[in-house]
């Protein structure tokens, strides 16, 4: 029986070899999500893991021919994967999207100092017109990350959900992209409102 070639020249073996991969990215992270909701996976095994695969999906997907959109790849390719398709549409581990009872305390004063750096890291950031998706997204990463692990603060403290937010947003994004200038205006706007509850709660409690 004659082989059947999927390919006819190096640029369309590594568009194959390349969705190949994201593929296997995928379907990782589906079987990630799954362990961590089962407990197979400690918190730090399961954030490491699955920053790394996210970093490698965004990688790969800007590499091949014409970009795939995740929803049009997963229903041409007929996977079942919901748990990682929510993933990648937010773009950060569900430890930092929702905390982790596993983190450290946040109500220390070396905790509560960080968060404070967090905050005002990204508003100096916006200040100086840094917009582009690479810059904005690990700065509002770290501070959701700081937000979450803040034992202090109340379970309904509304920022949270806006961070997580604006995190969806710029995950849609491309790397080089920037927001408009209403939109960095908007997100400066509440991440000093968040900032001014931040300090308030935080006075509350001393």
């Amino acid at each position: 029986m004659d082989e059947i070639k999927l390919y006819n020249s190096t640029a369309e073996r590594e568009t194959y070899e390349n969705m190949a991969a994201l593929y296997a990215i995928i379907m990782s992270l589906e079987c990630l999500e799954r362990a961590f909701a089962r407990d197979s996976a400690t918190a730090s095994e399961y954030t490491a893991e699955c920053n790394k695969l996210l970093l490698q999906y965004k990688t790969v997907s800007q590499i091949v021919v014409g970009q795939p959109d995740l929803l049009q790849f997963v229903q041409q390719y007929r996977l079942s994967c919901p748990a990682a398709i929510r993933r990648l549409e937010v773009g950060i581990p569900s430890t930092i999207e929702h905390g982790n009872a596993g983190a450290i305390s946040g109500g220390n004063a070396k905790h509560v100092a960080k968060t404070v750096q967090d905050f005002i890291t990204t508003m100096d950031a916006l200040s100086m017109n840094m917009t582009s998706v690479d810059k904005l997204h690990p700065l509002l990463s770290d501070l959701l990350q700081s937000v979450n692990a803040a034992s202090f603060l109340p379970t309904d403290y509304k920022w949270k959900a806006s961070f997580r937010d604006w995190l969806i947003r710029l995950n849609k994004m491309k790397a080089s992209d920037e927001l408009d200038e209403e939109q960095a205006r908007q997100l400066l706007f509440e991440v000093e409102q968040a900032y001014a509850d931040f300090k308030n709660i935080l006075d509350s409690n001393e």
